[in-house]
């Protein structure tokens, strides 16, 4: 052979060796957060075969040619090719145009959105934040469709309505499951989402994430319907919201600051139509020539304002002087009252404050191969948007990742709160069924007073009420509550990857969590309290008209012709109660993936997991503290003999016990890349429900399917596509069994039994006995639903345009609700799964990139528009609806009609004498009212609407330019009725302002053909018909008193500046940022007769205020 021949033999040969070289290349992807891109995948170009899918941490390993190129790809994002490498890559993906997060987390696994097939919606933290609002899940409205959430109550502590698709349970609570970083928050307190609007103490520790600090917050996931939500099984029927806390990075180690200043401004009275003091005192004379105030009504009486003390002035002689307080003359009694008619206090600038509300979060986090960190600590500093009121919150959080090797990885977090918060003192809303009334004793709300306190009163004067004087400000400085909040949560990760291969991967994981909650709740009633010294009016100082006519006085029955007397002759009292919580929770789970190229990919996941609940509640009622004298008590031993007597009781003991038990499997089968089905199924077990084995135990189940249409061949090759008019296209369809335990009140698989004492009317007979307080519900099973769901995920004009959009309909069963038995057991009736409802509707979510530049200086303008509407009623129910249940605010349940409906007595005008007319329950006008406890003759009453929204959503829009960010941000709602403020009644004190409508009162005979506001009637017509205050009671709760619910509301408006590059080298920071915002600005719409009412507020008192009007600062920066 010739040397020419060796010589061309052996070049041929080496490049033959040179192109089959093989290289492994590894690497990671990350999108444009530097967050791990789940599911992207990793391709050689040419060779689709040879490919791989990023894991849950965004890792690939791939053995290609040498100088192979890679295709990296994932949904919503701009496809990439780089050259392979040996060793490490790391590869940025860049988001194409506006697309939705690529990762769904369910709080047990991270799904690539690419694959998942149910509705759930991605809320990021920073988006959802609300600035100078520290509750984080009042962020989430209007940002999630589907999702509505109502400020019944804006108190810090307390929770808003939410409702994920509407109500799931009629008498359970329908609130969403919290999942906080895989594990479940259970609530502080059992309250059910009626009672969220209250106003009751226990409300102030009703939310499960006040204790959470929002800087802390990566983001929110909203799991909908029950392919997202079935991993739960029988906990999550009304909805999952999982909460992603922040951890640290890989190479970057930061130092962060936020710093919130937030003014709230003071409501004010040209908000509202409350009369002022001239308009005040008009109704008063009117009110003083039909008897009401005078003297000898007024002196003695249990409430006076302007005219009661205007009488005691008169009836006040001073020796000394010789003179007494007020002349008894003409002249003297119109100066006086001449001054009340100029005065117009202005009761909301004085009981409401100028301060400033501080927030404080500062956070460090890093991270290296070995392992990641992250560590916050934040204070919450709130002087009080009222008298007497503020907040202290300080939290703390930690977490670290440990990578033992590359197959053992360790995460620890830790999650501690603590809040110390005062508030006006309150007791427990009453409801008066018999006289149509809702009220609450010793009501000193701040917000109410200044709606309902005439402005004719001094506020430096002392009037009366409960036959005792009073002073606000003197009532808030000795009647209030100290509530201590403390949270702690420990929770360990342990994470196993024995296989971590290119075409498949095997998962081990652990958790472990432990939580306890603890809140303390002091109500201190000093002696010099308004509360305290009606216990003793009329007897300190002596008066026989006010003894005898005192309620809080006691008179001993074991007494012939016994004196009232008090109970409470000295001090004051204290109210104390305690609710802690120990929470315990361990989950096992093992995932199990495996590609077969491009054509097949399958992931099992299953596991168990177990759960258990300890409920500890006490309370203590303390009588005759002095206060002033070293808290000694000086109790009376009659106050015992009268709690015996009334089979009371002053202290309460209760303990509550919730174990669950769970396994579960979900199995995920992708055929080329396009077609996706997916199946879960979980078998639970709960202490909760009945004795037999299938009470207990309750299998629930999934099946959907997805298909991505924009991966069709035929899809890539159309015009749409190639002209980037129609990006991404993908059909989802799901349809599911999920369950719920029902009320924790309602569940005993035994008879409960109570010791009681049994009623003797002779209290040296009190005797102790068991009492059978329910019979044993050995069949109570869980409450079910049935969901189907069909959406669609949308991208046109390179995915500028994306909608998603969702059609479901639900069936809930075995609904827990009444039966009624003849007696049987000696109870007429008991709870069982008998109750059915149905529900179905829409919602979208519309987002798009309006205007985007070339780079980040450029002007960017972006929209984001979301719409749901849900419609809910009731198909079986046999129950027994009261009258009073029907028409007060938050309605009730009634079969046909929605889960909480809206009804209304039909107003029948005003008779010849001003009075109100109705139609009763026999079909006949009436003025002599109705009998509110009538629950068989309903049909007369007129369904109004449904109380919850029908309609919500959000419209925000987001401009940028040159470091400048304004938002833009509107909620709205509607589709619901609300029961005006039962202002009306047979009988005023002047002490009450009285709502402007007064003025157009009936006055005289004729007025009743022009006017439908009842007239004032004289003290006489309350004698001649003692059933007149029905008559207002039932004009309250009348057609003519109910409002549409709808609104449209400016949520938010802010401007953000993000300092420039030069300033942060200068600086030597990472990023800096400053922040104006305006929260709550205005109702844009809103019904005409609210006259200035907000329509999410329930004005009911006791610890409930609205959100507030505010303005809110802040600094942000990072080293």
């Amino acid at each position: 052979m010739s040397f020419k021949k060796l010589l061309l033999l052996l070049i041929l040969s080496v490049s033959s060796l040179a192109m089959v070289a093989q290289i492994k290349v590894t690497g990671v992807v990350l999108d444009e957060n530097n967050q791990p891109a789940i599911g992207a995948t990793v391709v050689q170009k040419g060779n689709r075969g040879n490919g791989a899918a990023t894991d849950l941490d965004g890792k690939f390993t791939l053995t290609v040619p040498a100088k192979a190129t890679l295709v990296i790809s994932s949904v919503g994002y701009e496809t990439v090719e780089v050259p392979a490498q040996s060793g490490a890559m790391k590869i940025q993906l860049k988001v194409a145009g506006q697309q939705l997060d690529a990762v769904v987390v369910t709080g047990y696994q991270k799904v690539d959105k690419r694959t998942f097939t149910g509705a759930a919606t991605s809320v990021d933290a920073d988006k959802a934040k609300l600035s100078g609002v520290a509750d984080v899940s009042r962020g989430l409205e209007g940002r999630a469709a589907g999702v509505t959430v109502s400020n019944v109550t804006g108190t810090f502590g307390t929770a808003p309505k939410i409702r994920v698709r509407g109500a799931t349970s009629i008498y359970g609570s329908s609130k969403p499951l919290w999942v906080v970083d895989g594990v479940i928050l259970e609530d502080n307190v059992d309250i059910s989402a009626d009672d969220l609007s209250s106003g009751d103490a226990t409300t102030l520790i009703a939310s499960a994430v006040a204790g959470l600090n929002a800087d802390d917050i990566q983001s929110f996931q909203v799991l909908k319907d029950g392919s997202a939500t079935s991993i739960y099984g029988a906990k999550a029927n009304a909805g999952v919201i999982v909460i992603t806390t922040k951890t640290g990075r890989k190479g970057h180690t930061s130092l962060n600051y936020t710093g919130e200043f937030t003014y709230r401004l003071k409501p004010s009275y040209n908000d509202f139509n409350i009369s002022n003091s001239q308009e005040q005192m008009s109704i008063y004379k009117e009110m003083e020539q039909k008897g009401w105030l005078e003297m000898a009504n007024l002196v003695n009486g249990t409430s006076s304002g302007v005219y009661g003390t205007m009488y005691k002035l008169i009836n006040t002689y001073d020796p000394s002087t010789g003179e007494y307080g007020l002349p008894n003359t003409t002249a003297a009694k119109n100066a006086y009252l001449r001054q009340a008619e100029m005065r117009n206090t202005n009761w909301f600038d004085l009981l409401f404050n100028n301060n400033i509300m501080q927030n404080h979060a500062v956070s460090i986090s890093g991270g290296t191969d070995k392992g990641s960190f992250y560590t916050s600590i934040s204070t919450l500093q709130d002087p009080g948007w009222y008298k007497d009121s503020r907040v202290e919150r300080y939290t703390f959080n930690a977490n670290a990742i440990y990578n033992l090797s590359p197959k053992v990885k360790i995460k620890i977090l830790n999650s501690d709160s603590y809040r110390k918060q005062k508030a006006p003192g309150t007791l427990s809303q009453e409801t008066d069924v018999v006289n149509g009334a809702v009220s609450r004793s010793f009501d000193i709300n701040p917000y109410s007073y200044c709606l309902n306190t005439a402005r004719t009163l001094a506020p430096d004067s002392y009037y009366t009420r409960n036959y005792s004087t009073f002073n606000i400000f003197n009532e808030l400085k000795n009647n209030y509550i100290d509530l201590n909040v403390a949270d702690l949560k420990f929770q360990a990760e342990l994470n196993i990857r024995p296989i971590m291969k290119q075409d498949q991967n095997l998962e081990f994981n652990l958790l472990g969590s432990y939580r306890y909650t603890n809140a303390q709740q002091n109500h201190y009633v000093l002696e010099n309290s308004n509360q305290a010294q009606a216990y003793r009016a009329g007897i300190d100082p002596e008066n026989a008209i006010i003894k005898a006519s005192n309620s809080y006085l006691y008179t001993d029955p074991d007494v012939k012709n016994a004196e009232p007397e008090t109970v409470l002759p000295s001090g004051g009292m204290l109210f104390y109660s305690k609710n802690s919580m120990s929470q315990y929770d361990f989950r096992g789970t093992v995932q199990y993936s495996k590609n077969w190229t491009d054509q097949h990919s399958i992931t099992l996941f299953g596991g168990m997991e177990a759960s258990r609940v300890d409920r500890y509640a006490q309370a203590f009622d303390g009588w005759g503290i002095n206060y002033k004298k070293g808290n000694i008590p000086a109790f009376n031993y009659k106050l015992f003999k009268q709690m015996a007597e009334e089979n009371g009781a002053y202290f309460s003991d209760a303990k509550t016990y919730r174990r669950n038990m769970a396994y579960f499997a979900n199995g995920n089968y992708i055929f080329k890349g396009r077609y996706i089905l997916n199946g879960t199924i979980r078998y639970e077990g709960s202490n909760l429900m009945g004795q037999t084995h299938q009470s207990r135990w309750l299998p629930t189940w999934n099946v959907s399917a997805a298909w991505l249409l924009s991966e069709e061949p035929w899809f890539i090759q159309s015009n749409l596509y190639k002209k980037r008019i129609w990006t991404h296209a993908k059909l989802r369809a799901s349809y599911s069994l999920t369950g719920e335990s029902g009320p924790t009140s309602l569940a005993n698989a035994e008879a409960l039994y109570y010791s009681t004492r049994p009623w003797r009317q002779e209290t040296d007979q009190m005797e102790l006995g068991l009492d059978l307080n329910a019979l044993s519900n050995s069949e109570l099973t869980y409450e079910k639903k049935h969901e189907l769901d069909l959406g669609a995920d949308l991208g046109f004009v390179n995915n500028r345009i994306n909608l998603v959009f969702d059609w479901y309909k639900r069936n809930n069963f075995d609904l827990i609700g009444r039966i009624y038995t003849e007696g049987v057991g000696g109870f007429s009736s008991k709870y069982a799964n008998v109750a059915e409802m149905a529900s179905h509707g829409v919602e979208f979510t519309l987002s798009t990139r309006n205007i985007q530049g070339r780079n980040e200086d450029d002007f960017s303008w972006t929209t984001d528009f979301t719409f749901s509407y849900t419609k809910t009623k009731i198909t079986k129910l046999n129950s027994r609806s009261r009258i009073i249940d029907l028409i007060t605010a938050n309605g009730f349940a009634l079969q046909d009609y929605p889960h909480r409906a809206l009804f209304s007595i039909q107003f029948a005008g005003l008779d010849n004498h001003g009075v109100p007319q109705c139609i009763d329950e026999n079909g006949n006008v009436s003025v002599e009212g109705l009998n509110f406890q009538e629950y068989e003759k309903l049909g007369y009453l007129k369904y109004e609407g449904p109380v919850d929204p029908t309609i919500s959503g959000g419209f925000g829009n987001n401009f940028s330019w040159k470091g400048l960010h304004l938002n833009v941000f509107i909620t709205y709602s509607g589709g619901n009725k609300l029961r005006l403020d039962p202002v009306f009644a047979s009988s005023y004190s002047d002490q009450v302002a009285m709502p402007k409508e007064f003025k157009n009162r009936w006055v005289m005979p004729g007025d009743e053909a022009y006017t439908d506001i009842p007239a004032i009637a004289s003290r006489r017509q309350n004698y001649l018909n003692t059933t007149l205050n029905r008559a207002y009671s039932a004009y309250n709760y009348s057609t003519a008193r109910v409002a549409k619910g709808d609104f449209i509301r400016l949520k938010e408006v802010s401007l953000t500046y993000d300092m420039p590059k030069a300033f942060l080298h200068f600086m030597r920071l990472n990023s800096c940022s400053l922040k104006l915002a305006a929260t709550n600005l205005c109702l844009l719409y809103a019904d005409s007769k609210l006259n200035g009412e907000d329509p999410e507020y329930f004005n009911s008192g006791g610890v409930a205020s609205p959100n507030p009007k505010q303005f809110t600062f802040t600094l942000r920066f990072g080293l």
